[in-house]
């Protein structure tokens, strides 16, 4: 034989040599949740080893991280019902917690790249994205509210924000306002194709979110659909979007790989709260080794097109690398 494949296998040392894709934390989004209060860390129970923090323990937490390498940071907010009504105006109180400790964050550590969550079901007293009235989402009166939300985060110190909602419209709108009121150097991170998943649920225990009725079928993406995330991704693109995410990761690398092939932006990749519990329940059940389980689902990730991974593994790959 001519050709022997296995020669590029035979040692740690040649398998290196050989990779063709490279896990790094500098790929890496770390998802930290955020609660009112001082000297707070509450785990969330459905996602083992992931917390809810105050901004005091938040900003040690953030330390922590950027020393392992780890530079970015989605910040989602955590609210009691008191303080959610359905048009979602707590989200862009100048002095609401939330917008405070982003300022407090961009202001402590200026290195760091902060990413914010546009979308209403965290401050919605109906837990969803979008206005409701008479059970049905409002797209054109969602993007109104979404874009006084963006405007305070921009002016809190966000990077990057993230439309999450999926409102058809919301990236030019979005994009739009930022320019108009100073913000041309904001980036925009689109939930391109956000599907209608079951994995979401761990998440929703976090923030305390999930819908009070119905579902979000009307307005994320069919399990069953791949044609229509290249819609979503030329929309997007064309309406400003500086990248386009895939939400989640596992069930749907076969739509991470065709978006990266089609558009000439970064993809990114939401490893979502799901997934990460299903690893971590199987590890601690003794199904899986929950190490080896992690990297190989984020290099599955990685090798499929994304070029950028929100993951709550971030700080346990950051010190596995270490």
């Amino acid at each position: 034989m001519n050709r022997r494949p296995r020669r590029n296998r035979k040692s740690a040392a040649i398998r290196s040599l050989v990779e063709e894709t490279r896990l790094s934390v500098k790929d890496f989004i770390f998802p930290l949740f955020l609660i009112d209060g001082v000297n707070q860390k509450v785990e969330v129970k459905s996602m083992p080893g992931i917390y809810r923090y105050s901004l005091d323990l938040m900003l040690e937490e953030i330390d922590d991280c950027l020393s392992l390498g780890i530079n970015a940071f989605d910040i989602f907010p955590a609210y009691p019902e008191d303080k959610k009504d359905r048009f979602a105006t707590e989200s862009y109180r100048e002095d609401t917690f939330y917008l405070k400790a982003l300022r407090k964050i961009k202001q402590t550590f200026p290195q760091a790249c902060i990413m914010t969550d546009v979308a209403m079901d965290p401050y919605n007293s109906d837990g969803h994205d979008g206005l409701v009235e008479n059970g049905k989402i409002l797209n054109d009166e969602t993007l109104e509210i979404l874009g006084k939300m963006t405007l305070a985060q921009a002016r809190a110190g966000a990077d990057i924000i993230g439309p999450s909602d999926m409102m058809d419209g919301r990236v030019g709108y979005l994009r739009k306002l930022l320019d108009e009121n100073g913000f041309k150097e904001v980036s925009i991170m689109s939930y391109t194709a956000k599907y209608a998943s079951a994995f979401y649920n761990p998440f929703r225990d976090a923030l305390d979110s999930a819908p009070k009725s119905g579902d979000k079928k009307t307005y994320q993406m069919d399990p069953a659909n791949s044609r229509e995330a290249l819609i979503e991704g030329q929309l997007d693109m064309e309406e400003g979007a500086d990248f386009l995410m895939v939400k989640p990761a596992l069930a749907y690398l076969d739509i991470i790989q065709l978006l990266h092939q089609q558009f000439p932006i970064p993809i990114a990749a939401y490893n979502v709260s799901g997934e990460y519990a299903m690893i971590k329940a199987s590890a601690a059940n003794g199904w899986l080794d929950g190490e080896r389980a992690m990297l190989e689902s984020l290099l599955s990730i990685k090798r499929a097109g994304a070029k950028i991974i929100l993951t709550y593994f971030a700080k346990e790959v950051a010190l596995y690398e270490s």
